[in-house]
Parts: structure tokens; sequence; C-alpha cells
């Protein structure tokens, strides 16, 4: 059963990240690897919902790289770690943050 993101609430305020959440993931690339399409069709790839709407991009000062930034939802851990994983392994991306 899927829930509003509303209504996840953390079990302890304490601890760092509370899953199932939505996160937001920027990957850092060279200019030619059309980052806006691939980031999200990534993300997608691992049956991770991209947030409509929440992708910004900026190309670097000399515009030889570009990152993109884009909110997901994640139900557990091992999806978050898979998604930089994945991210990382695609040779038009040099990092995540």
């Amino acid at each position: 059963m899927m829930r509003d993101l509303d209504d996840i609430k953390p079990e302890r305020p304490d601890q760092g990240f509370q899953f199932p959440g939505a996160f937001e993931i920027t990957a850092l690339g060279r200019a030619e690897a059309d980052l806006e399409h691939r980031v999200p069709e990534i993300l997608s790839g691992l049956g991770l919902n991209v947030i409509l709407g929440s992708l910004r991009s900026r190309p670097s000062r000399e515009g030889n790289y570009h990152s993109v930034s884009v909110t997901f939802t994640c139900p557990d851990r091992e999806s978050y770690e898979a998604a930089h994983a994945a991210l990382r392994a695609d040779p038009g991306i040099r990092w995540t943050l």
C-alpha cells in the first residue's frame, strides 16, 4: 500500500534518513551526456518514482559539465543506495550527491 508522503512521520526524530521518503539526488557529468533525460530514466528503470516538476539543472561556468537534481520517492535504504550506484555506473555521470 502506497502512503501519502505527508503521512510519513519519522519513527525516531533523531535518526538520519527516514524510509520510505522523498530524497533529492544530484548527478554531475559532461554537458553532452544528456543528463536531463538520463537521470530520471535511470531512476525510473529501478522502479523509483521521480517527482514531476522536481528536475533542476545547471551548467558549469565553462559549460563543460552539467548538474541535474531530481527528487524521488524511495521505499528503503537498499533502493536509495542502488539509485546512487546505478547513476555512478552510467558512463556520462562522474559523481552523485
